[in-house]
Formats: C-alpha cells, sequence, structure tokens
C-alpha cells in the first residue's frame, strides 16, 4: 500500500487530535496508519472490530474515523450511524473493497464525509484524508465515476423502472396499440392489460397514455412515428 506515494501537502494536526482506523485486516491498519503518520496527519490508533472501534472513540475522541464497511460484528453502515448520532462526532471515511456506487450512495447518507476503495492508489487517501479533515467531502475518482454513471443512468429512462412485462405493455400501448391489440399480441387478457397500465401510470408519475406517448419519444424512441394515442 505503501509502494507508491505522489507528495500531499497536509496539515499537521494538533498532538491531542487523533485518526482512528477501524479494519479487520492488520496490514491494512499497519499500512494505513504508517503512510498517514508519515505524512504527519497525527497520531492514529487502531481497532480490529466495530465494538473496540467504538471503545476507541470514545476514550481518544478523534477528528476523523477511517472506516472498512466488512467487519466482523456490525455492519459499517451502522456503525456509520450510530457514530454520526454522537455530540460533536468525527468525520468517517470509509475504506473499503466494495465498489459497488450503491455502498458509497448509502455510506453518504448514513452520514460518510467520504468514499475510497482498497483498489485506489495511496494518494488518494491522503488526499481523502486532508479533504476531509479541511471540512469537505471526498470520493475516490473510480468511484465518483461509478456514482456519476449510475445516477445518469437512474435518470436516463423512467422506464427502466418498470418489470420486463409492464415495459413490453408500456412499448406497445405508448407505440400506438389500443389496449386489445397489445392483450393479443402479449397473450394477455384484456384486464391483465388494464391492470398493468394503472401500475405503469403509477410508476411513471402520468395520467394519460398520451403522457406516456411523451415518454416513450423523449427516452425510449419506441414512439417516433406512432400517431397519437388516445386513452
Amino acid at each position: 500500500m505503501i509502494e507508491r506515494i505522489i507528495p500531499v501537502t497536509a496539515r499537521p494536526l494538533s498532538s491531542t487530535s487523533a485518526i482512528l482506523i477501524i479494519d479487520d485486516h492488520e496490514v491494512v491498519r499497519g499500512g494505513c496508519r504508517e503512510l498517514l503518520e508519515l505524512r504527519r496527519f497525527g497520531a492514529c490508533c487502531e481497532a480490529s472490530s466495530g465494538e473496540e472501534g467504538w471503545q476507541l472513540l470514545q476514550d481518544r475522541r478523534p477528528q476523523l474515523v477511517i472506516l472498512d464497511l466488512s467487519l466482523p460484528d456490525v455492519h459499517g453502515l451502522a456503525l456509520i450511524e450510530r457514530i454520526r448520532a454522537r455530540p460533536r462526532p468525527p468525520r468517517v471515511l470509509v475504506f473499503t473493497m466494495h465498489d459497488d456506487p450503491t455502498f458509497a450512495a448509502r455510506a453518504l447518507r448514513a452520514g460518510a464525509a467520504g468514499y475510497i476503495t482498497k483498489t485506489s492508489p495511496p494518494e488518494y487517501l491522503l488526499e481523502g484524508v486532508r479533504d476531509i479533515l479541511a471540512g469537505e467531502v471526498y470520493l475516490s475518482p473510480d468511484m465518483a465515476e461509478a456514482l456519476a454513471v449510475s445516477r445518469v443512468s437512474a435518470l436516463a429512462s423512467p422506464v427502466q423502472a418498470l418489470t420486463p412485462r409492464e415495459q413490453d405493455v408500456f412499448r406497445l400501448v405508448a407505440s400506438g396499440h389500443s389496449n386489445a391489440a397489445a392483450a393479443d399480441t402479449l397473450g394477455l387478457s384484456h384486464k391483465s392489460v388494464s391492470n398493468y397500465l394503472v401500475r405503469i401510470k403509477h410508476k411513471l408519475a402520468v395520467d394519460s397514455i398520451a403522457d406516456m406517448v411523451r415518454l416513450a419519444m423523449r427516452y425510449d424512441g419506441t414512439s417516433e412515428h406512432a400517431p397519437p394515442a388516445s386513452d
């Protein structure tokens, strides 16, 4: 972890400040501690479990907690919420192998100020610690990109919120098929198609077939050449 270090200008912390590293892998804790103390970020203390970290948190009152999500006794997300509920809580930087942007989003919602994957170069950890201690939020570049992509994808097409069968009904009706024609095409009853349409309108927050057509034209391309649909 400390093989390659790009110099980062760090503001030395006061002698009473500390960074708490909570991770169940000794080599990770040791590498982080050596790296941070080498760069004069202040004294570090270590914990191998959530409960040990919680005790140290109360005894040492660190400014920053570097936290893994996968701990032997408690999930890191629950521990973040517990830490942030304290009076004058320390800031929390998640340092984990989980590269799914869903975990990063949940960690930020729980109160974390940063998220770095363990596959990141060491300088990202240094940058993250520096920025978070300065009151900023930090994401490693790989996670920032993954979060951006996931958010754009989620916003790109509301139709993706529909089940596969609902998408079938949506595309047929939005492209000009009547309920009866959609039912025949999909081998469904007219009542089933009507029920699907109720759920589709609810999920897409639309009131009419015309609204569905506009959504399809905007996001899906399904009804590009379709005649206007009527309810």
